[in-house]
Parts: C-alpha cells; structure tokens; sequence
C-alpha cells in the first residue's frame, strides 16, 4: 500500500473522521483529505504525529514496499477486506435499484389493515360481521405475503454487500472520494424527502381529529384511521427509499450508524430483533383468536412499534457499556 492507502486504513482503524484527525494533528480536514488522494504528502512532524497517534513504525508509514503485521484491536491490518470501486458502484447501485421496491413492501404492511377495519366497521353488528372479518383478514394476510415476498426477493440482491453492516472493512484508494461525492449530490433529495414525509404524517392526522370531534360515527372514524395509514405509508415509502440510498453510503463510509463501534454492538444485539417480532406476531394470532376481536386487536402493533424502539436502544446501550 503506499502511504495515501495506510493513512486511510488506520484512519478507519482507529474509527476517525478525517476532521477528528485533522484536530489530533493540529491542521485542517482539507489537509487529510489531500494526502487521502494523494495530492500532497505530509510533513515529517506530521509523519511522527501519526507514527504515535496510530501505533506503528515511520517505516510502515513510509515504505510503500513494507506490509508488515500491525496491530489495532488484535486484528492484523493486512488482512483487513478491502472494498474496491466496482464493488462499491455496484452496492450503491443495487442500493438505488431496490429502494423503491423495498419502500413499497414496507408501504403495503403500513396498508394490510385497511380492508379489515373497513369491514368491521361496515358490517358490526350484521349478521355478516363474522364472514366480512374473514375476508378482511384474507385481504390483510395476501397484501402481508406480497410485501414480505418483495422484501426477500430485494433483499437476496443485497444479501452479498450484507458484511459492509457487520464488518470491519478498508475501502480502495480513491473510493472514499466516489462515495462522498455522490452522498453530497444526493443530501438535497433526502432533506427534500423527509420534509415531505413527515408533512404527510401530520397531514393525515387532521382529518381524524376533525372527525373524532364533530362526530361519534364508528364507520367516520375508522375511514379516518384508514385515511391516516394511507398518508403514513406514503411518507414511510419516502423514508425507507432515501434511508436506503444514504445507507449504502454510511455503510461504505463507515460513519452514522454504522461505525466501528456500532457494528461491535449490533452484532451482541442481533438476536432481539427477530425474537421480539416472533414474541409479538403470537401475542397478536393469540390474542385475536382467543378475543375473535380482530378488529381492535390492531393495537398491538403500534404499542409494539413503540416498545421495540425503547427497548431496543436501551439494550444497546447497555452492549455498548460492556
């Protein structure tokens, strides 16, 4: 590796941005970023700084031709994946490709429960009630089955870039630059998307508020709650489509989310997710079986939203401070 590589990668190692080693040099982040592209070489005060900073030799900094072993954390540099620019473009790409679709999937779950409260609310107190509930929930489990097929699929398509979220990874000279660059182009398209999102969320709130309080119509207020998902699922479609593409590139970055120290935790805390979900589905299935109340049996789900968040991040705190 010549020098520009080695400052990237133990830059990387030590989980800093080039403004947070800029500040340990004493220089500016435009400093870095020059010697990281290899348009300027650094001083030999620098070359001492960072010989400290990083832990290894002058000679390891300054020997292009020396690969020696070193180590940070107990893992040897050398052997350290490195991420080159064709399978950065094609995650990035595979990332834009499948957002779309991805967000629609996660769009249809926030829309399954429509037809059913609609139905409830139609036909409560009918003779029909009981048949009008199973369709509802037929509807409700093909528009889930559609979503989950969607998300699989999509998913598959990611499943080999899956290690850019749980390991630690070097990327190729010049590909910091490339990532960068198109993050920068694409922040105005994700401010513009979350400012729209969260205007829809508040949007579709209106029409039950007006509702709850002018009338007592069950069938309003629940046309009203269906209203408010559909307004949801529209802003959820936008967040789940720019978070994707910006997350390919905090991935690739390393930064946000998915720094060192994050992927140490979500590794110890991969197992709640999945458990949590599996724990609340057979609350829900057993709960609306056992009540045959399926349509208020709903609740479940957005307290569970809820609960996951809270708990979630306390988990992770807690696998931080171990």
């Amino acid at each position: 590796m010549i020098l520009a590589e080695k400052i990237i990668a133990l830059r990387k190692r030590m989980n800093w941005s080039q403004e947070e080693l800029a500040e340990k040099l004493g220089i500016s982040r435009q400093s870095v970023s020059k010697w990281e592209v290899g348009a300027t070489i650094p001083d030999l005060d620098k070359i001492l700084k960072m010989s400290e900073l990083f832990g290894v030799s002058t000679d390891y900094l300054l020997k292009d031709e020396i690969e020696e072993t070193e180590l940070q954390g107990g893992k040897d540099i050398s052997e350290e994946q490195v991420v080159t620019v064709e399978e950065a473009n094609a995650y990035m790409n595979t990332a834009s490709e499948v957002c779309g679709k991805m967000a629609t999937a996660v769009s249809l779950f926030i829309l399954s429960p429509i037809c059913l409260f609609q139905m409830g609310a139609m036909y409560e107190n009918s003779i029909l009630e009981d048949r009008m509930a199973i369709i509802g929930l037929v509807v409700l489990l093909l528009i889930v089955a559609a979503g989950v097929a969607i998300c699989i699929y999509n998913g598959m398509k990611l499943e080999k870039f899956k290690y850019m979220e749980e390991e630690v990874f070097s990327l190729q000279y010049g590909v910091e630059g490339i990532v960068e660059k198109r993050k920068s182009d694409f922040e105005s398209k994700f401010r513009l998307a979350t400012v729209i999102g969260t205007v829809l969320c508040i949007i579709g709130v209106i029409p039950l508020l007006l509702t709850a309080t002018f009338t007592e119509s069950n069938l309003a207020l629940v046309s009203c709650v269906s209203i408010l998902l559909i307004f949801v699922s529209a802003a959820v479609h936008l967040f789940v489509r720019v978070g994707i593409v910006k997350g390919s590139y905090d991935k690739l970055l390393q930064c946000g989310e998915y720094t060192i120290e994050n992927k140490l935790v979500s590794k110890k805390t991969s197992y709640f997710p999945g458990a949590y979900w599996l724990i609340v589905t057979a609350i829900f299935l057993g709960y609306s079986f056992y009540t045959d109340n399926w349509g208020r049996s709903w609740i479940i789900w957005p307290v569970a939203g809820v609960l996951f968040a809270a708990l979630y991040g306390i988990l992770r705190e807690v696998a931080k401070k171990r």
